[in-house]
């Protein structure tokens, strides 16, 4: 949600002020769940687990190389 907004919604920081009560009060994740479930019932949700490429790190030594003195 960005500061970009039609008039009729009001000031910004009420517009800021709903959305964080509606998020502390859980009706953002109904909203989300009942969502979900309608797609859901119609078969129009498919699973996929994307990964971001900088949360999957390896130590350093993960990619085999020997460190010096190692045998």
């Amino acid at each position: 949600m960005g500061r970009t907004r039609r008039r009729s919604t009001g000031p910004w920081g009420r517009l800021y002020d709903l959305f964080r009560r509606w998020q502390r009060s859980g009706t953002w994740q109904r909203i989300f769940t009942a969502l979900q479930s309608r797609a859901g019932a119609k078969n129009l949700i498919t699973r996929q687990i994307n990964v971001h490429s900088t949360a999957c790190r390896a130590h350093q030594h993960a990619a085999g190389a020997r460190k010096k003195g190692t045998y």
